[in-house]
């Protein structure tokens, strides 16, 4: 199920998955217009936890969702930054 899953993220379109709504946990960005945001969900990838682990803990989620969070930050990543000094 796993390498299906992986196999999957690849033709996910991720801007179907990940919200914003200024009205919603401060206009961060949330998974399906859920309360879950895509920090939440980084985090708990950052602690150590499985993609099974993770929606043991929030059910509402799928592979797709954890795959597309992690899609929209290495696409965030790629963008330009003006760093103040």
């Amino acid at each position: 199920m796993k390498n299906t899953a992986m196999i999957k993220a690849r033709t996910i379109d991720w801007k179907g998955i990940i919200t914003i709504n200024p009205e919603q946990c401060g206009g961060r960005p949330c998974v399906r217009g859920m309360r879950i945001r895509i920090s939440d969900v980084l985090d708990l990838l950052a602690a150590g936890l499985t993609s099974e682990q993770i929606i043991d803990e929030l059910p509402d989620l799928t592979y797709e969702d954890i795959a597309a969070c992690l899609m929209y930050t290495a696409k965030r990543m790629h963008s330009p930054m003006v760093v103040h000094s």
